[in-house]
Parts: C-alpha cells; structure tokens; sequence
C-alpha cells in the first residue's frame, strides 16, 4: 500500500512539539519529505535528525525569515506541496481583563504568522498546486470567553482561510487551503491552563470518549486528510476535531 504523502515535500511550522511535532512525525511516516520550523531550535533539531526531517529555526511573524523558509525548501526539494501553519501560543484572559500588549501578541502570532504564510507558499504553489492547512481553534467558531484574545487570533485565521480558499479556487491556482478547529488537546502548552490537583489525562477522550480532550496525534490524522490528495475536492472548510464540544454547546 502507497504512503499518503509520497513525493510530497511540507513545510510544518511549530514543529518542535505538540501538535506540530505529531504532524510532522506523522507526515514522515507517510512519505513526505518535511521541513520542520520553530524558535526552538534544541528540541526541532533533536526531532527533526530522530524521523528524518530538515529544522529551520524561524520567526513566523518575520516577512524575511517566511522568505528564507521558502526558498530554503524549494532550493532542497525544487517544490513545495503542503504548508501547516500551525505555530501559535495560548494566553488566557477576557474582555475586561486582557492587556492590549497581550491581544496584538496574540494576534501577531496566531494570525499575522498565517497571513504571512500563505503569501509565501502561495507565490510558489500558484505554479503547481498544493495544499494549506491552518490550525485555527473551536474558540473560533464558539468564543470562549476567558481566552477573548485567543477566540479572536483564532477567528482571524478561520476568515483568512476561507478567504484564501476563495481567491485561489477563482484564479484556478489549484491551490486548497482549510482550517482546523480543535478544542481541548492534551498538549505541554495546554496542561499548564488546568487546574491545579486536576489530573488532564482523566479528561482524555482515552478515559472516555465523551470527554473533550484529545491527544496531538488526533489532530494529525485530520491534517494529514487534508494535505493529502484524498482532500482533492475539499476547499474552504472549517474541520471540527472537538469530540462534540461544539454541538453540545448549541
């Protein structure tokens, strides 16, 4: 049986852990040569020669450091077929309590990061094809109202996408481009917003399969459904990967 991503060459940002770092893993597995980027260079570098990949520390909110990214690539690989803009950070906060400084961090990170590359992918993909994946949130399309900043970074990127997917689809790039929206994932980044003496893994979709949160690896499976040429026909959609959070909150 063929590898899903075989001859594909992906660019996967925040891939030196969590959902990135499954990701990445995961696209390996399946064919893909994989350029692997983060700020943290010990651990990319370290996971990156583990699976077989390429690192490149990078600053997703630097215009200059996308463009390396990019070229760096296409001159290693000669094209690029899948980017997964997956970097972002989570601070918590609502309306009256976030700081300003905080909401354009958020938003810097979480949103202009996706803008910038999609830009830089697209300029090359235009001329072959491929695929987009953004990981957005359910905070997105739900709010949460302690993580206001965080809701809004996310909605940005779930509009940026949609809006991408139109734009390319009308100029017959071939390019898709999709959002993920998960919600409670079992990651170093998330276990530090639970409670103290609350033990994260009893609230895994493991211990029960009606509860909210699921390991990095679930999230991987739907990104990798969606860089894959088994998406061929899936453009501009929002994939939920909650475990029903969203529809119980209705």
């Amino acid at each position: 049986m063929s590898k899903r991503l075989s001859g594909k060459v992906a660019i996967v940002t925040g891939a030196a852990s969590g959902v990135g770092e499954a990701v990445a893993r995961l696209f390996v597995r399946q064919g893909a040569h994989v350029v692997m980027t983060d700020l943290n260079e010990t651990d990319g570098t370290r996971i990156a020669e583990e699976i077989g990949a390429t690192f490149v520390q990078h600053d997703v909110t630097d215009p200059q450091g996308w463009q390396r990214v990019v070229d760096g690539t296409i001159e290693q690989f000669d094209q690029l077929d899948i980017l997964v803009n997956n970097a972002g950070i989570l601070l918590a906060g609502d309306i009256e309590q976030t700081r300003y400084e905080d909401w354009k961090r958020l938003l810097t990170v979480n949103a202009d990061s996706v803008f910038l590359g999609c830009q830089a992918a697209i300029a090359v993909m235009k001329k072959q094809g491929g695929a987009i994946v953004n990981m957005s949130s359910i905070a997105a399309l739900a709010g949460k109202e302690d993580y206001v900043a965080y809701s809004a970074s996310k909605g940005a990127v779930a509009a940026l996408t949609r809006a991408v997917a139109a734009d390319c689809r009308l100029k017959r790039y071939r390019i898709r481009c999709n959002s993920v929206h998960p919600d409670g994932i079992l990651t170093a980044m998330t276990r530090a917003t639970y409670p103290k003496g609350v033990d994260p893994e009893m609230l895994t979709i493991d211990k029960d399969p009606m509860n909210r949160a699921c390991l990095p690896e679930d999230v991987a499976n739907g990104v990798l459904y969606l860089a894959s040429d088994e998406a061929r026909a899936v453009n501009g959609i929002e994939l939920r990967i909650d475990s029903g959070q969203f529809v119980m909150s209705i």
